[in-house]
């Protein structure tokens, strides 16, 4: 059984990370057209597949996906591997789209542009979910083990 006293120590991260990606999809939710094409034709240039999406349709189920993860990792009831799973998911979407955006690293360097600055911060994001899922994956083994 699961106590509190085992999920103290990832209660900061689920809170401000779920905090943080939530307020995201909040804010995404009534994007605009002008707003809704932006996100698109950004996210496009790394992933070209999604160019076949409508710009509002691609805003709104990005901001439900980010309203999604922010509400897993401030649920206290669901597990951490799955909360870690959830976000590790959605952050390798993120640090993708840092990793394939032309002008978002310096040449030959995984070491961020100016502009890229914002999108490498999404690494953090990653650490977080792994984090949660080598906690559940340790704790899992331990069990297992006696």
């Amino acid at each position: 059984m699961l106590l509190l006293r085992d999920l103290a120590h990832q209660a900061p991260l689920r809170l401000a990370t779920g905090a943080f990606v939530l307020n995201s999809g909040l804010g995404k939710r009534g994007a605009d057209a002008d707003a809704a094409t932006g996100m698109h034709g950004f996210a496009t240039t790394a992933y070209p597949f999604l160019g076949r999406m409508e710009p509002r349709k691609f805003a709104k189920l990005l901001s439900t996906a980010e309203i999604t993860v922010g509400a897993v990792l401030l649920f206290p009831l669901v597990p951490e591997g799955l909360a870690g799973l959830t976000l590790t998911g959605f952050a390798a979407g993120l640090v993708g789209l840092y990793l394939k955006t032309p002008g978002m690293r310096l040449d030959g360097s995984l070491r961020p542009t100016e502009a890229g600055t914002v999108l490498a911060k999404d690494t953090w994001l990653l650490g977080i979910g792994l984090s949660l899922l080598a906690d559940d994956l340790v704790r899992t083994f331990y069990r297992v083990r006696g």
